[in-house]
């Protein structure tokens, strides 16, 4: 009998930490869960480039859309090909468009979207690397937050119009159409 309870005792004591396992790893998966569909949830639609020279500044466009159930907040972009990316508004000054960073990034709802476009909020791509034209495709990341990346492609176009003015660091150099 001894024997016995000697296997049924080892038995159990190999089955223990399985269990204590078991529970500690229900409350990570839930939180797991959350920061994977976090992750998927942002997405970017529609997006495109301005084609513009190299050297100068241009902008992405796109419709920022989060179906999930909590806010997300876009603090940052990068690409290849600028040297500095931003995340840029437009207010009124003086009666005159101007473009500026904006603080704090976008902040898109749950289950809601922000446009990115011309006249508006957008990506400023400054010191373009390369001329950017028409047909060429651009690659991107946005950093949210919470320290999430989205990549993206967005397809560079022709685009005139919504008459701009820089204003970061006192330049007030006119963006012919962007």
């Amino acid at each position: 009998m001894s024997t016995l309870r000697s296997a049924a005792l080892a038995a159990g004591l190999l089955l223990l930490p399985l269990a204590g396992c078991g529970g500690a790893a229900d409350a990570p998966a839930d939180t797991a869960s959350e920061q994977v569909g976090a992750k998927s949830t942002l997405k970017l639609q529609d997006a495109w480039v301005k084609a513009a020279p190299q050297g100068s500044m241009t902008a992405a466009f796109g419709v920022l859309a989060n179906p999930g159930d909590r806010p997300v907040t876009v603090t940052a972009g990068a690409t290849e090909v600028a040297a500095m990316t931003e995340l840029h508004e437009v207010v009124k000054v003086d009666g005159k468009a101007t473009m500026r960073p904006k603080e704090g990034g976008f902040e898109i709802q749950a289950h809601g979207t922000l446009e990115l476009a011309p006249g508006g909020n957008h990506l400023m791509l400054m010191g373009l690397v390369k001329p950017l034209r028409p047909g060429d495709e651009v690659s991107f990341t946005l950093t949210t937050a919470d320290g999430v990346e989205l990549d993206f492609t967005a397809p560079v176009k022709k685009f005139t119009g919504a008459d701009e003015h820089y204003s970061g660091g006192g330049s007030g150099d006119d963006m012919g159409g962007m």
